[in-house]
């Protein structure tokens, strides 16, 4: 029976890195599996393939999800044409939320364990519509943990501009990795509210 997962955390807690290793257990087992990722991320992102790349270096090719693609048609139809035994999805923050339905489908109906992680806040503290609609639906919650620089456990993502100073205003989706840093939510409140004021 299959299952749909949520693995989410704040940034750097090597979700890419556990997602890749998950599937390579999975390879290992002669099992195969299907890797997704978003297009927010892709070189290119109107490409069939793009790659799921972990910050130690780790990666596979990976199909590319876009804005409006159905998800469960598209696994189905590679099920259909060759065997697959479980789903792998990183970037999950990025799905709609009809297209978290549809991985709760290939799970219900097609029987496959759909492996989803992501983010569960934006740099302001609010959920994306995959992360919130993943947090209700589905079957198996899971969070990978990273640090703070004050060593409690981070939960918060905070995005600064050049000169280091946090943003507090804009656009939810970011992608230059390098402008954010996780925070406990003492040290990020203390951040926003400094820039703020």
């Amino acid at each position: 029976m299959g299952k749909l997962y949520f693995t989410y955390s704040a940034m750097n807690a090597g979700k890419s890195a556990i997602l890749l290793q998950a599937a390579h257990n999975y390879g290992e087992r002669g099992m195969a599996v299907m890797l997704w990722t978003s297009s927010h991320h892709a070189s290119n992102p109107e490409a069939e393939m793009g790659e799921i790349e972990s910050r130690i270096g780790l990666k596979a090719p990976a199909h590319i999800y876009r804005d409006g693609m159905d998800l469960f048609a598209a696994i189905a139809a590679r099920k259909t044409s060759d065997p697959i035994d479980a789903v792998f999805l990183d970037e999950a923050q990025f799905l709609s939320r009809d297209q978290v339905w549809q991985l709760a489908r290939v799970g219900d109906e097609l029987g496959l364990p759909v492996l989803c992680y992501g983010l569960r806040t934006d740099f302001q503290g609010k959920l994306f519509d995959g992360s919130a609609e993943l947090l209700a639906i589905a079957d198996d919650l899971r969070e990978a943990r990273t640090i703070c620089h004050c060593g409690r456990k981070a939960t918060m993502n905070l995005r600064r501009d050049a000169s280091g100073v946090a943003i507090t205003e804009g656009t939810q989706v970011g992608v230059e990795k390098s402008a954010y840093v996780s925070l406990c939510r003492k040290h990020w409140l203390e951040s926003m509210r400094a820039d703020v004021t």
